[in-house]
């Protein structure tokens, strides 16, 4: 099965769907930066309450939004405490609520964004900055490569925790560690020699 951490496109008609990718990459940054400048725990409960909203009518289902955000539960849950140790219960919900927000935001990007569209949009977005130096393509490739391997490696540290589980070995850490770290290099070596074969590495 694979990994939900950057949603899952969810066919639909809505406006959202029909706006253009490069437009709602846009939306986002913005929305990114207005949830960091907006200060309070009220501010940012009102910004999860809207990208759950947005990701209501885009169309995902309960699902996909407990699936957006289950990644990052363990990481926002130990900010929350250490920031209600630290600063107390507000700065704690300011802090969470924004984590979510941001996770939230992006899901709906993914989930009204087909990749390829997704990765045209930065490409033509690029395409200005060609003549200092940038190559749009080998950074849409990058964006690619990175879309594809995130829950690729999710994939690969769940199958190697399931296989320590079926030897007893669920508490070992190195058994858990050592197969996840040998199949994600060995998947790397054969994505970088596949792009030098096609001749997408070179300067």
């Amino acid at each position: 099965m694979r990994s939900p951490i950057l949603g899952q496109y969810v066919p639909g008609d809505t406006p959202l769907h029909r706006m253009p990718a490069g437009i709602k990459l846009l939306l986002l940054f913005a929305g990114g930066v207005v949830v960091a400048l907006l200060h309070g725990w009220v501010a940012s409960v009102i910004a999860f309450g809207v990208a759950t909203a947005l990701l209501a009518w885009a169309g995902a289902g309960p699902r996909t939004v407990a699936r957006s955000i289950r990644g990052i539960l363990i990481v926002t849950g130990l900010v929350g405490v250490w920031q209600v140790w630290q600063s107390g219960w507000p700065r704690a919900v300011e802090t969470v609520g924004d984590l979510l927000a941001l996770a939230l935001l992006a899901t709906v990007l993914t989930v009204t964004t087909r990749v390829d569209d997704l990765l045209d949009a930065i490409t033509r977005g690029l395409r200005p900055f060609r003549r200092v130096g940038v190559n749009p393509e080998k950074v849409a490739l990058a964006f690619s490569l990175t879309i594809r391997t995130i829950p690729l490696t999710a994939d690969l540290a769940r199958e190697a925790q399931q296989a320590a589980a079926a030897r007893g070995l669920e508490r070992s850490f190195r058994a858990r560690l050592v197969p996840f770290v040998i199949r994600a290099v060995a998947h790397a070596q054969a994505t970088g020699a596949a792009l030098h074969a096609r001749g997408l590495a070179d300067d």
